[in-house]
């Protein structure tokens, strides 16, 4: 444990922040729309995971400690309000919803999440060079970020390597960017900023 870096503390705090805000509050919101058969919740709720699951990609990069998780983690964070505010069909079905509470939680969330995002992303870029220095990425600022996600792996993957882990990571992350490409190059171009235009 890397107790001699200063903002350990604050680390771990973004990181129950993250498990917060970007995992069990949509979860809720999610079940909640389905419940109440909200499309354009349910719609843009799903573009969110798509999206978001960088950053859980980034979290098995991080128990394998490679250094490109530093960079999957901020354009994590950058995607991540974009997909929530990008589609304008979805931003005007869900602006004339009738005001519910479902409504005013989910547009609660967004506008936090939002925040969180974009303070976590300035916040993340001085730890950029973790990414890119193999000296770097062995000092304890740049240790401290690995912590949270050996935790998780202790408590859901006991049994399994490091590595293994990491392997699974960088698989995710292929497939990742290979689908982000197809839909920049490709989709992007038919569809606009529609998500339900095919």
């Amino acid at each position: 444990m890397q107790n001699n870096v200063w903002f350990r503390q604050l680390v771990w705090i973004d990181y129950r922040l993250a498990l917060l805000f970007l995992v069990t509050i949509p979860l809720i919101i999610l079940a909640w729309a389905y419940v109440q058969k909200v499309e354009g919740i349910q719609r843009l709720l799903m573009i969110y995971w798509r999206v978001s699951s960088l950053l859980a990609i980034t979290v098995y990069l991080m128990i394998a400690q490679y250094q490109v998780s530093f960079i999957s983690g901020l354009i994590g964070l950058i995607l991540v309000p974009i997909s929530l505010w990008f589609w304008v069909d979805l931003n005007d079905e869900i602006e004339y919803l009738p005001s519910t509470p479902l409504k005013i939680t989910f547009t609660s969330w967004r506008w936090a999440v939002t925040l969180y995002c974009l303070l976590g992303s300035i916040a993340f870029i001085p730890f950029l060079g973790c990414a890119f220095s193999s000296n770097a990425i062995k000092t304890p600022e740049c240790l401290v970020w690995f912590e949270a996600p050996l935790l998780y792996k202790d408590y859901f993957h006991h049994n399994s390597k490091h590595a293994f882990l990491g392997f699974l990571g960088i698989v995710g992350l292929i497939i990742y960017v290979l689908y982000l490409s197809y839909f920049v190059l490709v989709k992007l171009g038919k569809q606009g900023r529609s998500a339900t235009q095919q």
